[in-house]
């Protein structure tokens, strides 16, 4: 496979406004110890909503996803979602995905989902099976950690998290390309299709 054909690691997201980058920076701050260095923080810049993972496509499959955004984009306009409390998958008693949840408009913002979902497997990419369940991923834990450590830092979540409210516009989609990179992933913004235009 030639370089211009080389397969592009992507995913579909919402990119989120300096203010809440700063907002959201401010949390892991909050929660960083030194004690927990099996706790990878994401670097606030890379934090987002990711509405679909393409996985590694061709080249010649971005016009199909971006033609897919713009005509999605076009019926949808901007709407306000807000930064939520902190959560975890599978649960905060045994974390090992750390994520701020987000509020405000959620209907709006499951129907854009759906109807990306809809729209691309049109175009070949298979639906999502999970349920969509939208947040920020702040952090992930290393699997090899005692109960206790996990139990530990459980605690200082619920004992530390702050209660942060936080509105923001969502005017875009982004088409994302994502590198892993020995020092983690690096995004970089593909293409962006503006909501009601």
């Amino acid at each position: 496979m030639t370089a211009n054909n080389a397969l592009i690691r992507s995913f579909i997201a919402i990119e989120l406004p300096a203010e809440v980058t700063t907002k959201l920076e401010q949390i892991q701050n909050i929660l960083k110890s030194p004690r927990y260095d099996f706790v990878k923080w994401v670097p606030a810049s890379n934090i987002h909503i990711t509405l679909k993972f393409l996985g590694n496509i061709r080249p010649t499959k971005i016009d199909d996803v971006v033609a897919v955004m713009d005509r999605i984009s076009r019926t949808y306009s901007p709407f306000e979602l807000e930064i939520g409390d902190i959560g975890a998958f599978p649960n905060l008693n045994n974390p090992r995905v750390l994520w701020i949840g987000v509020d405000g408009d959620i209907d709006k913002l499951r129907a854009l989902q759906t109807s990306l979902e809809d729209g691309l497997a049109g175009v070949g990419f298979a639906k999502e099976l999970r349920a969509f369940t939208p947040h920020l991923t702040l952090a992930r834990l290393r699997e090899h950690i005692s109960p206790a450590d996990r139990r530990e830092f459980s605690e200082l979540i619920t004992r530390k998290s702050p209660r942060v409210s936080h509105r923001f516009l969502v005017t875009a989609l982004s088409l994302m390309r994502s590198q892993l990179q020995s020092s983690g992933a690096v995004y970089t913004r593909i293409a962006e299709t503006k909501l009601g235009q």
